[in-house]
């Protein structure tokens, strides 16, 4: 149970809270959106494994657990990826400019003061543009955010992986905030 009254008690993590707070879920579903599905050179499944990353490494389970399904629905891969992200994606072929985007993002998620130019050199001699760059930091900040909001009101979270399927695919493929 959440540490506040909400709406609908069996609305898990985020959704429960976004439902509470109209006025504020809108622009946060907006950036959701803008961040994870909006235009950009790296796809949407690798905004998604950068969302899902930062909220393992915040501990946000709910978080970690509907973002990498959405990033499997992006990917058309088993759901496997989800427990993949959890341990450093060792066994998932991604190219090494994510690699560093998402060092970078776990840079953020110490501290934004942690990012050195040393982790942006390696990310640019990796081939990631100042704008991937940009949006990966940004991600990282936004997702800290978001998981403090989950974790801080208490929500609830579904555990098996299977439960965020949909919501996942829904993520993916219509959006943040849309019916």
């Amino acid at each position: 149970m959440a540490h506040i009254k909400l709406l609908n008690e069996e609305l898990p993590g985020i959704v429960g809270l976004l439902n509470f707070r109209p006025e504020t879920a809108r622009p946060l579903l907006l950036l959701a959106e803008t961040l994870l599905r909006g235009p950009s050179s790296l796809t949407s499944g690798e905004r998604e494994i950068i969302a899902a990353s930062v909220s393992w490494w915040n501990g946000c389970h709910f978080c970690h657990t509907s973002h990498a399904a959405a990033a499997v629905a992006h990917l058309q891969c088993d759901l496997g990826l989800i427990d993949e992200i959890k341990n450093g994606l060792p066994n998932t072929h991604v190219s090494e400019k994510l690699r560093a985007l998402l060092h970078v993002a776990h840079q953020v998620q110490r501290s934004g003061k942690d990012v050195s130019p040393e982790d942006v050199a390696r990310a640019r001699g990796a081939g990631a543009t100042d704008q991937e760059i940009h949006d990966t930091v940004l991600i990282a900040a936004a997702f800290c955010m978001f998981n403090r909001y989950v974790d801080g009101l208490g929500t609830w979270a579904p555990e098996p992986n299977i439960a965020y399927k949909e919501m996942g695919e829904r993520m993916a493929h219509v959006g943040y905030g849309k019916s």
